[in-house]
């Protein structure tokens, strides 16, 4: 078994960087040599190797560099025997131990030393895996424009599913970014004991709220003051323009009305992205007040400059932009970004929020009345109805990336399920059973069936041989951490356009394809076996995998805001 650095966390990224520079060591020796298809070479060749995935092409390969990539790099494709010397002797900070490799019809093979990449990773508790594997710092206000007040603030039953579906996206974002490091605060506030505050709490939304007798008058003047004195301000010389005719006519508008040209703030300062068609906008108090609560919650940051977030519909996209437009010109530096979702359909309904929740709500209670019958009574199963209830609502809204539409069945007769491969119930039943096989451990341990777990140096991980394992680690745990950093990178990535895509789906369907694999090989393999001393390491190395895979459902959970169930 390969030793290996055991300092830095094994990782996809920089194990596919060095099999990269290793393939393309050849590369830059024949350059300089004058080879004959350097014109075919480029030093940044794109996708050099491929991850598998699959538990066929994992039986034989952890890494491919398909044939076509080595025709390109080298003659007749034949890879030389120094850099295939160099692939198989990899080391480096996160680069996973290689074991082997091979050319074969379709291309290089790379297989990992997958014992002693379980030992690495699983000696330590996986922790390491179970976080963002960078930090970041600055601040990041979320900010959801449905739940300003147009005047009032909505309700319920006056919240459609498309902005249902904005708050659960600005919610679950806020929670990847706070994990990273970012100070993250979220806008409005709400007024407390509000029924759109209650019903927020049900589903695990713990939005901030003040007291209904707090107003922001004061604020909202200043802002009104920097706009009456911004350089945008049209003048009543400038409230004339010319028709088709060349003739000019008055813009129809309030008198005194106050008017900001908005095309002239985002080309004047270079903001990208904005819709060329926003022109003069008339100040309303509305606009005021939406601004007004953006400046409070960016007033207490530890830094002058935040990001800020704008989580909308794209029917209110437009009107987004205007209201991030009139706060850059009443002086706002903060970078501003739009996160735009897609609507939810419902064919041949038409229901709100509140009947949604309802609806999903009264369908978990019948289903697990009809699994686990008179049991489903009391403080404990309220509790689990309404988390799983929940996980069936974000996970309906968020599986889908939030630039396409969702459609949901909503008819009465369809129910829910507490089995089966069908998003938020599956993955919260399947959590349940990490916890019930290791009540069942704990209970076998006090009986004197099995010992105490033993530290991990005591085992030998090479008894992992069973195809699942290899794909949980691989799959799952491994690169779970890199995709926590992904919201981030893209918030800040390159481009620096008005909207963002930050690929909100992710967790959700990472979280479903897990529980997948995983209840495939719960199914196909007896964890806990006969108490016979020759089975217990493999029975010890077993259960550190699956307790990692329970921290890591843990983890992602928590970045749904959703609660793991300890029995289903």
């Amino acid at each position: 078994m390969e030793t290996i650095d055991e300092s830095s966390p094994l990782r996809i990224t920089p194990t596919v960087r060095a099999l990269n520079s290793a393939l393309r060591g050849k590369i830059r020796n024949t350059l300089d040599t004058g080879h004959k298809n350097e014109e075919r070479i480029s030093p940044e060749t794109e996708k050099l190797w491929f991850k598998e995935s699959s538990i066929k092409n994992l039986r034989n390969r952890d890494f491919l560099s398909p044939t076509t990539v080595l025709n390109t790099l080298y003659a007749d494709g034949q890879v030389p025997p120094a850099v295939m010397s160099t692939i198989l002797s990899l080391r480096g900070s996160g680069v996973l131990p290689v074991a082997g490799g091979e050319v074969m019809g379709d291309g290089l093979r790379v297989r990992v030393d997958r014992a002693a990449a379980f030992k690495s990773i699983l000696a330590g508790g996986a922790t390491e895996y179970l976080k963002p594997s960078s930090e970041r710092q600055g601040c990041v206000l979320v900010n959801c424009p449905v739940l300003h007040p147009k005047p009032s603030t909505p309700t319920p039953d006056t919240l459609t599913l498309g902005q249902l579906r904005t708050i659960l996206v600005a919610d679950h974002m806020g929670a990847l970014l706070r994990r990273q490091g970012f100070e993250v605060s979220f806008c409005p506030t709400l007024p407390e004991k509000s029924d759109i505050s209650t019903f927020l709490r049900g589903l695990g939304i713990d939005w901030p709220a003040v007291p209904t007798s707090a107003n922001n008058d004061e604020r909202e003047d200043k802002i009104q003051a920097a706009l009456e004195n911004c350089p945008y301000r049209e003048s009543e010389k400038d409230r004339s323009r010319m028709t088709s005719g060349g003739k000019k006519t008055e813009v129809e508008d309030e008198e005194g009305a106050l008017r900001i040209n908005l095309k002239r703030v985002f080309q004047e300062e270079g903001l990208l992205g904005y819709d060329p068609s926003l022109g003069t906008c008339t100040v309303c108090r509305e606009s005021v007040s939406h601004l007004a609560q953006l400046d409070l919650a960016t007033a207490n940051y530890t830094t002058t400059m935040a990001t800020v977030l704008h989580v909308t519909s794209c029917q209110d996209e437009f009107r987004q932009q205007q209201i991030a437009m009139l706060w850059r010109a009443s002086g706002a530096t903060h970078t501003q970004r739009h996160l735009v979702c897609r609507p939810v359909k419902t064919p041949g309904s038409h229901i709100s929020a509140a009947q949604y929740l309802q609806l999903r709500r009264g369908q978990m209670k019948e289903a697990s009345e009809m699994k686990y019958g008179g049991q489903v009574e009391g403080q404990m199963w309220d509790d689990i109805i309404k988390a799983m209830t929940s996980a069936t609502v974000r996970f309906e809204l968020l599986s889908t990336v939030h630039s396409s539409p969702v459609t949901l069945d909503v008819q009465r007769e369809g129910g829910v399920s507490t089995k089966g491969p069908r998003g938020g119930v599956f993955v919260m039943y399947n959590c349940a059973r990490l916890h019930t096989l290791f009540d069942s451990y704990e209970r076998g341990v006090e009986k004197g069936l099995y010992p105490e777990i033993p530290d991990a140096s005591k085992l030998d991980f090479s008894a992992l041989k069973e195809e699942g394992e290899w794909l949980l680690l691989f799959n799952y745990l491994i690169p779970f951490s890199e995709l926590l950093d992904q919201p981030a990178q893209a918030l800040h990535g390159d481009g620096g356009g008005a909207r963002v895509n930050m690929r909100t789906e992710q967790l959700c369907k990472f979280l479903v394809s897990l529980t997948k694999d995983f209840s495939s090989y719960y199914n196909r393999v007896h964890v806990l076996g006969e108490p016979l001393p020759h089975l217990f390491n493999q029975m010890f190395c077993r259960l550190y995998l699956l307790r990692a895979l329970r921290e890591l459902y843990h983890s992602a959970l928590d970045s749904l805001n959703l609660p793991p169930i300890r029995q289903l």
